[in-house]
């Protein structure tokens, strides 16, 4: 402290100040929610795929992974059997992760990328404090920094499973600071680190390059970077991706973008093309439904008190990540609080302190007033809407049906379901249900539940030792949840089928957790405790 009062003047030490204590209640709350959601057993499937990825990366294993293999178009479409070295980099090309490497080297465990992302999100809202200062007052940049982290894609995203795309806060602003200040090195660093998260972030330079042209400020540098973003996000979809596996084209493109296209294994190129030359489906996919994108654009706007809605900065930038979002086919790309929500925050933010330093006048009373409604609003949302499950301890899964476990409930759960996993050895092949996955994911073998073989380094087909099963939570959550009852329908009658033929033995069963053992014969008791969980589940 005393350094930073020599090195910056009153009123700069104390904007830092609350920036810093805004960025520490931010971390210190949602780390202690994301870490309940992960001893509660509430994390999944991704949450265990990149733990595996990082072990194997520090195993020398570079981007390997069993559960990206069970994940893949192969073995979701085709059937095939999951691969234990299957390379990753066919599904997302996240080379970023190897700057956190050291980091999880120290700490190896699933628990360590939670921290990371509640921390890179954090270190995001302070380096957007460093950028809102290069053009705004102490005041006006505390409450730039308040309003992201009171965001509903922000929080939402952080309290989720970890994602690649928790780096992108961090190293959009960083970027976008450097070119303020005009630190051309560190500007073009920061361009490869944002395209190093994953290979279609670099829609969100195009947004900044476009906006470099069209502003004026640096026509130059924002042709260089549309050309170098978008030469990479082809040149990596359809030159590099390609040589690891089909996954881009055929279980992102192919679904998200269909309707564009006519092939079964399009590129990126072709997608764009599609959208080209098919405006009028281009426009409805934009506009409609009207008050589903409204709402999403809402969600964003709404903890920055509508600003970026009259930015065009803001549209600018955040507009070619919007038009990706907008024109993929589902649901998951427009729901608020997923990571996909995150491409669109830089330029909303970006936006909205270009407009602020052309409006300082605005920032009355009145409007401060109007802005704390907006923040407590945008708390309020994220809240209720219970991303991923997060706040499931105090908020039902489920209203009609009723889905609710309270926290001493979880808890009592947890205990458990730990009795049982730590029993599983570390160094055995393992299949289990979707909500287990993160807690045994630390090995090199590992896939769900109904899959029970897999192909070795050898490429030769070698049968799971150990299969756990959290049947409670699967029938509990099947009241209301399709993916729960379809993961029990396939996995209940595999179990009861594999204990039947003698193919495994029942070795423990506590709280409607199962494990099974290959080529053990079942403890008596605890078969009688499964054949009594099996009439209960059936019965229900």
């Amino acid at each position: 402290m005393k350094a930073l009062k020599a090195i910056l003047p009153s009123r700069e030490q104390k904007g830092f100040r609350r920036a810093l204590i805004l960025a520490a209640i931010f971390f210190c709350l949602v780390l202690a929610i994301s870490l309940n959601r992960y001893f509660s057993f509430y994390t999944s499937y991704d949450q265990g795929l990149f733990n595996q990825l990082f072990w194997n990366n520090l195993h020398g294993r570079w981007f390997q992974s069993s559960l990206t293999s069970a994940n893949s178009v192969a073995s979701l479409e085709d059937g095939a059997t999951p691969i234990v070295s299957f390379i990753h980099l066919g599904q997302h090309f996240v080379i970023d992760f190897l700057l956190w490497l050291p980091l999880y080297a120290l700490f190896p465990h699933p628990i360590t990328l939670l921290v990371l992302q509640v921390g890179l999100m954090t270190a995001g809202g302070l380096m957007l404090y460093a950028l809102a200062r290069q053009r705004l007052s102490p005041q006006l940049s505390v409450w730039i920094t308040g309003s992201y982290y009171s965001a509903i894609p922000v929080i939402g995203s952080t309290v989720a499973n970890f994602y690649e795309h928790c780096q992108i806060p961090l190293f959009a602003f960083g970027t976008l600071l450097a070119l303020e200040k005009k630190k051309w090195v560190w500007f073009w660093i920061g361009v490869a680190l944002v395209l190093g998260v994953r290979q279609e972030i670099g829609i969100i330079l195009f947004g900044i390059g476009v906006y470099l042209i069209v502003s004026r400020r640096h026509p130059w540098i924002g042709v260089a970077l549309c050309l170098v973003s978008f030469s990479y996000v082809v040149v990596v979809t359809n030159l590099i991706q390609p040589q690891f596996s089909p996954d881009v084209s055929r279980l992102y493109l192919a679904k998200r973008f269909r309707q564009f296209v006519d092939t079964d294994e399009p590129t990126t190129l072709q997608v764009l093309w599609g959208m080209i030359t098919h405006p009028i489906r281009l426009a409805e996919y934009l506009f409609l439904p009207f008050d589903r994108r409204m709402n999403y654009l809402a969600g964003h706007w709404v903890s920055l008190a509508f600003v970026p809605a009259v930015s065009g900065a803001a549209w600018i930038i955040a507009g070619f990540p919007l038009i990706v979002l907008f024109s993929q086919a589902g649901q998951t790309a427009l729901t608020i609080w997923l990571r996909y929500a995150v491409t669109v925050v830089p330029g909303l933010f970006y936006g909205a302190i270009l407009w602020w330093e052309r409006h300082p006048d605005r920032f009355t009373p009145k409007f401060r007033r109007w802005w704390k409604i907006c923040i407590v609003l945008s708390l309020i949302f994220m809240f209720s809407g219970n991303p991923n499950r997060a706040f499931s301890f105090i908020i039902p899964d489920s209203v009609r049906p009723l889905v609710y476990v309270p926290l001493p409930r979880q808890w009592e759960r947890a205990v458990h379901i730990n009795n049982v996993i730590r029993n599983v050895p570390k160094d055995v092949s393992v299949s289990t249900t979707t909500h287990l996955i993160p807690q045994l994911s630390t090995r090199r073998i590992i896939v769900r539940l109904p899959v029970l073989e897999i192909y070795n380094e050898q490429k030769q087909i070698v049968n799971i030792e150990y299969a756990i099963a959290d049947l409670w939570n699967l029938k509990t959550h099947s009241k209301a949840f399709k993916d729960s009852r379809s993961e029990l329908f396939r996995t209940l009658p595999v179990l009861e089928k594999l204990v039947n033929e003698n193919q495994f033995g029942v070795r423990q069963v506590e709280e409607g957790v199962v494990l099974m053992v290959r080529g053990q014969p079942s403890d008596p008791a605890m078969l009688a405790e499964w054949q009594k969980l099996l009439v209960q589940l059936k019965a229900a």
